[in-house]
């Protein structure tokens, strides 16, 4: 039984971590949005405020997926492996 109890807890740690990793790929779309808003605003200075508002919409929204693996990483931490330990223990009969 407790062997079981430690294999959920050690799943949701691992699923919770690599859940974390998609916050990789919102901070390297941001950092190039930014790079290539900048170019555009080098080149062009007069498009200035157009660029940074696109720049602005896109970063927000590149974000939303970091924030979505945040809230699936603290659910796997803190929810998940009280309702999993209830499930097996209702498996078990206990």
């Amino acid at each position: 039984m407790e062997l079981a109890i430690g294999i959920i807890l050690g799943c949701c740690a691992l699923g919770a971590g690599i859940a974390m990793i998609a916050g990789i790929g919102p901070g390297i779309g941001e950092g190039n949005a930014v790079a290539k808003a900048c170019e555009a605003i080098g080149r062009q200075p007069e498009s200035s405020g157009k660029v940074t508002t696109t720049m602005l919409m896109g970063c927000a929204v590149a974000e939303t997926t970091g924030l979505y693996a945040l809230v699936i990483a603290i659910l796997l931490i803190f929810v998940a492996p009280g309702r999993f330990v209830d499930i097996m223990l209702k498996a078990v009969g206990k």
